[in-house]
Parts: C-alpha cells; sequence; structure tokens
C-alpha cells in the first residue's frame, strides 16, 4: 500500500523555499503523495470559507477607536457575491449617517470586507498603525475609520464623496488564493465621487506578513498619497516610484531622503 514514505521527489525540490507555489511536491506511485493533497484540499476549503466570512466590525471598530460602520447596498452576503453593483454603493441609512458627519477631510480612509473579511480583520488596525505614523509627521486630516459591510472598492468613492474627501484610500480583502486566503489590497483615489473607473485608482497588492510588510506598504501608500496631492490625480497617471534596494525590499525616494526618523522598514 503506498504511503508517504513512499515519495518519489521531485528534482525541482530546492526551488520550493523560494515561493508558496504548488511545485516539486513529489509523487506516490502516479500520484500526489496524500499529506499534499490534504494540504491542498485545506487550503481550498480555507480560500472557501474566506470568502463567506461575515466581518466581525465590532471586534475591529474596538480596534479602530472613533470608527464608523455603514453598510452596502447588498443586505446579505449571498446577494453580495451575486450583486457586484450593489456592493459598489451604500445603502439608503448609511448615506444619511455620513451626512451628520464633518466634511473636507485630506484622506477618507475605508475598509470593506470585499471577498475577504478575514484580511481586514486581521491586517487593517496594524497597516493603519503604520500609515499614521508617517501621517502624523504632516499636516494630513483624515477621517475616521469608515467600515463598509459587503462592500467593493468602489463604495469607497461615494464615502469619500459624501465626506468631501480630496482622496480616499480603501482597505479591503482580496480574492482569496491557495495559499493567501487573507492578503489585503489598498486602494487609492483622488477626487473620490461616483462613477469612477478602476483605471483613477493605484493599488498596493498583497498586504500581510506573509507578503507585503505593513510598514513597506504604508511607504508605498505615503508616496503614492503625497504625489496625489502634488499632482492631484491617481490611477494610471501616477506610478509607483519607490525603489527597492537590495537588503532592504523597500527603497528611499526623493521624497523622503535618508530617513532620518528610522521610518523605512528593515525587512
Amino acid at each position: 500500500m503506498a504511503s508517504d514514505t513512499v515519495v518519489t521527489d521531485n528534482p525541482w525540490q530546492a526551488l520550493r523555499r523560494h515561493t508558496r507555489a504548488r511545485i516539486a511536491l513529489g509523487r506516490s506511485g502516479v500520484s500526489l503523495p496524500t499529506s499534499k493533497q490534504l494540504a491542498f484540499q485545506l487550503a481550498h476549503a480555507q480560500a472557501r470559507d474566506a470568502v463567506h466570512l461575515e466581518l466581525d466590525t465590532q471586534a475591529l471598530a474596538a480596534r479602530e477607536p472613533g470608527s464608523i460602520a455603514l453598510h452596502s447596498a447588498a443586505a446579505t452576503r449571498a446577494i453580495y457575491l451575486q450583486r457586484p453593483d450593489l456592493g459598489r454603493r451604500l445603502d439608503d441609512a448609511s448615506r444619511q449617517h455620513l451626512a451628520a458627519c464633518s466634511r473636507g477631510v485630506d484622506l477618507a480612509l475605508v475598509a470593506c470586507d470585499g471577498l475577504s473579511a478575514l484580511a481586514i480583520e486581521r491586517h487593517a488596525a496594524p497597516f493603519l498603525a503604520a500609515l499614521r505614523a508617517r501621517l502624523a509627521l504632516e499636516s494630513w486630516t483624515v477621517s475616521p475609520l469608515i467600515i463598509v459591510q459587503q462592500g467593493r472598492v468602489a463604495a469607497g468613492d461615494e464615502v469619500g464623496e459624501l465626506l468631501q474627501a480630496r482622496a480616499v484610500l480603501v482597505l479591503i480583502g482580496e480574492r482569496p488564493g491557495l495559499s493567501s486566503p487573507d492578503s489585503m489590497g489598498l486602494y487609492l483615489t483622488w477626487a473620490p465621487k461616483v462613477g469612477l473607473r478602476d483605471d483613477s485608482r493605484n493599488c498596493i497588492s498583497n498586504v500581510r506578513p506573509e507578503g507585503m510588510a505593513y510598514g513597506q506598504a504604508a511607504y508605498r501608500l505615503h508616496y503614492l498619497l503625497s504625489q496625489a496631492f502634488a499632482r492631484q490625480l491617481s490611477g494610471v497617471g501616477l506610478k509607483d516610484e519607490t525603489v527597492a534596494e537590495e537588503g532592504l525590499g523597500l527603497g528611499r525616494n526623493f521624497l523622503l531622503g535618508s530617513d532620518p526618523l528610522g521610518l523605512i522598514p528593515d525587512s
């Protein structure tokens, strides 16, 4: 009877330390080893669970004092998955709630569950702490965190427009992969308003400890944000020109100089 003790190794096995992709898994007879097949099934189940998981807004609000909980026009998770258009707009109660909030901030902060509420629950608060450490050194006005349940990226456009924000940053759970059920994406949009297309945004993807570290993502977002305000645009006309340096995984750009405050992460 075949078992994982009778596994033929793959000659590419040494390359596995460079990637989480499923390569060089070996074989047992003509099949995958049992442990690798079970690991695949577990990863698939974790990805499915991440898509269907409901965002714990109370737990996130407890980590983000002053946050505001809203809801998209998609009333349930099932509707959200079937009707992407409803996830892009706020419901009536949420619009009325924002109408009573202060307006005119530089940056509106929005967190949407997207396709992985797990990503927002794990990574939104630590990333925002890294970002605020940078913004605190300058004179940015920033909204409380707006939490939009059953929300998609474009929901941030409506939030930004209602708050009369000059720019909006949307933190959202990305579509899970078979090695990353908790990947968070960042979308920056200048002059948000309902109806903008995706080419109006800048995206930073795979924010999580196993992907792009919080400090690195905050560094790149700060650069894009500074450039968006200087040039009054975002999207395809605005490029991330931060330069990666060997050994750092992150570069110093001409705006930040030599980083005398030590805000560029070491890894």
